[in-house]
């Protein structure tokens, strides 16, 4: 990844740990970083997606 990339990638997950906090404050740091990660990664690719689509669209 390019250095851009990993440091948009842990801004969104900050958010993402702000937005959840209180829903994932249960489970262990490790269970808390995987699911941060497995939801950034879902939002990325779904704006992935969804860009795809536009684009298309146009075309």
């Amino acid at each position: 990844m390019k250095k851009t990339a990993i440091k948009g990638r842990k801004e969104l997950e900050g958010k993402f740990v702000k937005v959840f906090n209180d829903k994932i404050k249960g489970l262990s740091t490790e269970l808390q970083r995987i699911l941060i990660d497995d939801m950034v990664t879902a939002f990325e690719n779904r704006l992935n997606m969804l860009k795809s689509v536009q684009f298309n669209k146009r075309f």
